[in-house]
């Protein structure tokens, strides 16, 4: 538990319920919405560069889809770019997850009422970078095989990967470690971070509604939402010096 400063009273803990923990999400995450919307933008525009040049065009399949046009997996699979951009897509995913995960330093500087800067979205690049690269390369993997088996399985497995990140940034913990204390946690009070789970996914994907367009306004919410969850259960973390 290195870097740390001492514990500073004005920051927040909600209880140990899913109502307390989803309010307390909203609230950092309306006071750090610029930043979230900032760090979404980002991994999009690079992956959206990675699809221009595998030459993959997912658009197409999706406008074949919603017309009515039977498109199984064999037609992805055999379009165009698809196992280019499924590699890179995937390599992507797990170099960009970082800027995602240091939203959850930044909730935590917002919970401390400290002064956030632009830089505190690449702040999980230095803190811990190779474990959560590894603990994101678990969760891929784990999540692409409960997918393939069905939805239901994911629904009720990837909760135990819940506070894997936040776990990461403030423990600094090994990969195996994080997932271990997660599973740990989650296991003896799985009803309440199951739907704690549930609903950060829910308002997490609500953007979709919005013709895919609000989805970069809500995703970040999820990663909120397991901050506020690790300090239900862990205790609000001290600040760390970001050097």
């Amino acid at each position: 538990m290195e870097n740390f400063k001492e514990f500073d009273s004005q920051a927040t803990t909600p209880e140990r319920e899913v109502g307390s923990i989803i309010s307390h999400a909203l609230e950092i995450f309306k006071n750090t919405f610029l930043y979230c919307f900032l760090a979404v933008v980002i991994y999009f525009l690079l992956s959206f560069i990675i699809q221009m040049v595998t030459g993959f065009d997912s658009q197409l399949l999706v406008e074949e889809m919603s017309s009515g046009g039977h498109v199984d997996y064999k037609d992805i699979i055999a379009a165009p770019g698809f196992a280019a951009y499924t590699g890179a897509s995937f390599l992507v995913t797990l170099l960009l997850t970082p800027v995602l995960v240091s939203l959850i330093y930044v909730a935590n500087k917002s919970n401390f009422k400290q002064p956030i800067v632009v830089s505190d979205i690449f702040f999980a690049y230095k803190q811990n970078f190779v474990n959560i690269f590894i603990y994101a390369l678990i969760t891929q993997i784990a999540l692409t095989i409960l997918l393939f088996m069905c939805i239901l399985p994911a629904v009720f497995v990837m909760p135990f990967f819940f506070l894997g990140y936040p776990i990461l940034i403030f423990e600094k913990a090994s990969a195996f470690d994080a997932l271990k204390k997660s599973f740990d946690i989650v296991q003896n009070n799985y009803g309440t971070i199951l739907l704690t789970a549930l609903l950060a996914g829910l308002i997490s994907i609500a953007g979709l509604v919005l013709c895919c367009v609000g989805i970069y306004l809500t995703i970040p919410f999820a990663y909120i939402a397991m901050y506020s969850t690790y300090c239900a259960y862990c205790g609000t973390p001290r600040q760390i010096d970001n050097n």
